[in-house]
């Protein structure tokens, strides 16, 4: 008997041991780093529906008006990278018809501008960085990586407060499969406003401090649950005056049964879905199942190579 090595049964052995080992890396160290929130997110989400509102120019509230909420969020990459943080400046702002085609946000109905920080692996807020308001949860601007059909705590800033949002149902937004959560805020009184006093029916003369409520009848937000983005939202906000003590509402600042993303939206937040969705399973489940089967056939047809020809027959002489 001799012995030989093909060079063959070689490279098939080295594929197959690279394969495998390249698989393992990308299921074990990079698809795990790569579920880290972004830092150079620049993203512009529309609500639409109708409501009321308060005219401040004809002191009445407005009914069965078209209401628009915009909000964008652009991440601050430099002090992303400095903090290690996903760093977002968030602007929200809420137009009526006669403020939508207004330039200025600052002429809107209302306008908010926030920053949030996050741990970019768990989502759950970081405290640093010039972070405004303070807030707690879970989820806000999107959901942890991974979503789970349970209840998850939702930050509402016009509550200043996290509200549970339990999983409804699965459903799919323009073909992307979603998880639905939904929940609700009870009327609740958030601050003060000073007016006067005939406006939300107070005897006292003068200026009083009105009472702010706020309520919410329906928040129901639909999430691909691999990336946690969300993909359609829909909210049924009540803003409110009332006089000191009391339990009735006076004055209607805001009102709506259904504010919902535009169809624009969803089919963006959908298709941004996919694709990042697409890239986690490829790295995640695709190439390490079939990079795995590959290098563990190439292994397996190297070795069976390798022992055949250390073993062939030497052919005896005539």
């Amino acid at each position: 008997m001799r012995r030989s090595t093909s060079l063959p049964s070689l490279v098939l052995l080295g594929a197959g041991v690279f394969l495998l080992v390249l698989t393992q890396l990308l299921a074990w160290y990079v698809e795990p780093r790569a579920k880290r929130t972004p830092t150079d997110v620049n993203s512009t989400t529309v609500f639409t529906g109708k409501g009321s509102y308060f005219d401040t120019g004809t002191v009445s509230t407005e009914d069965d008006q078209t209401l628009t909420i915009t909000r964008r969020v652009l991440g601050n990459v430099a002090e992303s990278e400095r903090s290690g943080k996903a760093i977002w400046d968030v602007s929200t702002q809420i137009d009526t018809p006669k403020t939508l085609p207004l330039a200025d946000p600052r002429k809107s109905l209302q306008w908010t501008t926030e920053r949030w920080v996050t741990d970019r692996r768990t989502n759950l807020p970081v405290h640093c960085c010039e972070e405004t308001p303070a807030f707690e949860g879970e989820a806000y601007l999107k959901f942890p990586f991974d979503v789970e059909k349970r209840v998850y705590t939702w930050w509402d800033s016009s509550l200043g407060a996290g509200v549970p949002l339990e999983f409804k149902d699965t459903t799919e937004i323009h073909g992307q499969q979603g998880y639905r959560f939904t929940g609700t805020v009870e009327a609740v009184a958030t601050g003060t406003r000073q007016v006067p006093g005939v406006l939300v029916g107070s005897k006292e003369p003068g200026q009083v401090l009105a009472e702010e409520w706020y309520s919410n009848a329906l928040i129901e937000l639909t999430v691909e649950p691999r990336t946690g983005r969300i993909m359609n939202a829909v909210i049924a906000p009540t803003k409110t005056l009332r006089a000191p003590g009391s339990k009735k509402d006076a004055v209607t600042l805001l009102a709506s049964k259904r504010l919902e993303f535009t169809e624009s939206t969803r089919r963006e937040q959908a298709a941004l879905a996919s694709d990042d969705g697409g890239r986690l399973k490829l790295i995640g489940e695709t190439v390490p199942l079939w990079g795995g089967i590959a290098g563990g056939l190439l292994t397996v047809g190297g070795v069976v190579l390798l022992i055949r020809g250390r073993r062939q027959p030497e052919h005896s002489a005539a």
